[in-house]
């Protein structure tokens, strides 16, 4: 008797959001990346160099300033990369917008 063959699961990357510790697929997530020139939004997620990864949200990233990017990249934050991310920040969602899709179904049930 042949076997049937199995369909092949792909696998999708996981990464930890710095600010909140949540584990998701790397996709859904920013990564920032430590470069000679200093910290980096890096959109595309393939620049060269040490990275870390934040959710898309102003809280997680409020968060990850206050101390765990300078850990998670192994570098010190110059003033220069501080405003470069809070620029970068401000043009962030107040909330994730799963979270509030999600939020906005518990009202009306």
């Amino acid at each position: 008797m042949a076997k049937k063959p199995q369909k092949r699961i792909k696998h999708l990357p996981q990464r930890t959001c710095i600010g909140c510790k949540t584990v998701l697929a790397k996709r859904e997530l920013v990564r920032l990346v430590r470069t000679p020139e200093g910290i980096m939004v890096d959109e595309t997620g393939k620049a060269a160099g040490r990275g870390a990864y934040v959710h898309n949200t102003r809280r997680c990233w409020e968060q990850a300033l206050k101390g765990p990017i300078s850990h998670a990249l192994r570098t010190d934050i110059t003033p220069a990369d501080q405003q470069r991310l809070k620029e970068y920040l401000e043009r962030l969602p107040e909330v994730d917008p799963i979270e509030n899709r999600a939020e906005s179904r518990d009202v009306t049930n």
